[in-house]
């Protein structure tokens, strides 16, 4: 008896942590696969703030941006069906093994503000980030020592059909929104924004504390000093530091300014204050941008003059590099410069294109989505793109799972009724046969 309580006591323990496992590693890479540009700006910075960035081909971060989601998705959704028991364990240990020590590092060092493993949907702390990985490596040693006791429903004749077919979904839906946009938008500038009003203080909201401290020296002891007990002038000052004692409010957007290239003006208030349309070439760096539609963009700028809309590129590149695009495409357009960060976080195309009106954020377009000339056919007021981008996550959320699940579903159900029916079949016959010896004869 007391044997059998502890085989469903592994049981349990076994399969929840498999469950939570398979859980974090689903939602895990589907959050990045969603939006592969975000996760390979995040390697990046891991990149440089590990001095290797010069080191790496270009093309790496956004490969292992891509491979890596799908991974995770893959270990995801193999853990939660538990097939391909061993190979699948296997991977979810090396990938922890590797992620836990690296947090450490990351929540000792902090040479990144957060580790980016949810992408934009949960920001964690590298701290929070550090004693989940910690969780989960525990989880995952309990996985591997009790694998045989994971509760599964599929046969081993069809787990090679539903892994490669879900590997082919993420990387499917990594490529799409690649090309496009992220079909799911977790940043501050999404469709629907009111610039403005995001980057507003709500009256009575608590603000960061900020306390300065000042190194001073006498008869060769350093000492920290506040204001409130600065010494006297037989103190010698050697440096002050700012430190935020308390972390405050901070608005979902804190980092839009627009300063215009050729006057040197803030141009934020301006912009956001025009209660008509306004389009927004965003090229965060603009000797890195495609210049495969340059055509289109400057009809699309034509497009604007003729109907008295603005038009302006936003970039953080330098002068240099702005005369240079001029020079090879024609651009007869304004540009204003911005910071790199907040042009990667508002589209992430480079280049890509946002339509505003009144400070709000009616649609985006990546660079292979631009609006031609057979859709701009009139003023905008007239037109469907005029109109606020009719954008519903959790519709988003359930045509993706449709499209995912129903093929899986047809998998499973293959494997239900055919397969094991056939399997069925074959042991009655042999369970027949050994029975009746004689009637083989």
């Amino acid at each position: 008896m007391g044997t059998d309580k502890l085989h469903i006591a592994k049981c349990l323990l076994a399969n929840t942590c498999r469950l939570l496992l398979g859980g974090v590693f689903l939602f895990s890479g589907f959050v990045k696969a969603v939006d592969p540009w975000g996760f390979c700006y995040k390697i990046q910075d891991y990149l440089t703030a590990f001095g290797v960035i010069s080191w790496i081909p270009s093309f790496v971060p956004l490969f292992t941006s891509i491979a890596l989601s799908a991974i995770e998705f893959c270990i995801g959704v193999c853990l939660l069906l538990a097939i391909h028991r061993t190979l699948t364990v296997i991977l979810a240990l090396c990938l922890m093994t590797f992620m836990t020590p690296l947090s450490l590092y990351l929540a000792l060092a902090n040479p990144v503000s957060d580790c980016g493993c949810f992408g934009d949907a949960w920001v964690l702390s590298n701290w929070q980030t550090f004693w989940k990985n910690l969780i989960l490596l525990l989880a995952t040693f309990v996985v591997m020592k009790w694998k045989r006791l994971l509760w599964g429903f599929i046969t081993p004749k069809v787990e090679w059909m539903i892994s490669r077919y879900v590997c082919f979904f993420i990387l499917l839906l990594s490529f799409y929104c690649l090309w496009n946009l992220p079909i799911l938008d977790f940043r501050p500038y999404k469709i629907g924004t009111h610039i403005k009003s995001a980057m507003e203080v709500p009256e009575g909201a608590a603000l960061d504390r900020i306390e300065t401290y000042f190194l001073m020296e006498k008869d060769g002891i350093r000492q920290e000093f506040t204001v409130d007990n600065y010494p006297d002038s037989t103190w010698t000052y050697i440096e002050a530091k700012t430190v935020v004692v308390e972390k405050g409010y901070e608005p979902p957007i804190h980092d839009f300014s627009v300063q215009d290239l050729e006057t040197g003006e803030d141009i934020t208030e301006q912009l956001l204050a025009n209660e008509d349309y306004t389009f927004l070439l965003i090229a965060h760096r603009i000797e890195e941008a495609d210049d495969s539609n340059i055509d289109l963009i400057n009809e699309l700028y034509d497009y604007c003059l003729e109907h008295g809309y603005a038009f302006y590129a936003l970039t953080s590149s330098p002068v240099d590099e702005i005369e240079l695009w001029r020079d090879k495409t024609g651009a007869e357009y304004a540009f204003c410069q911005m910071d790199d960060i907040t042009l990667k976080t508002i589209v992430r195309s480079n280049p890509g294109l946002l339509l505003l009106k009144d400070g709000t954020i009616l649609n985006k377009w990546s660079n292979n989505t631009l609006p031609d000339e057979y859709v701009l056919t009139d003023r905008l007021e007239n037109l469907e793109i005029g109109e606020l981008k009719q954008d519903n996550a959790i519709r988003t959320i359930g045509y993706t799972l449709l499209w995912f699940i129903i093929p899986l579903l047809l998998v499973i159900g293959l494997d239900v009724l055919v397969i094991k029916r056939r399997v069925r079949k074959l042991e009655q016959t042999l369970s027949d046969t050994e029975k009746n010896p004689e009637t083989e004869s």
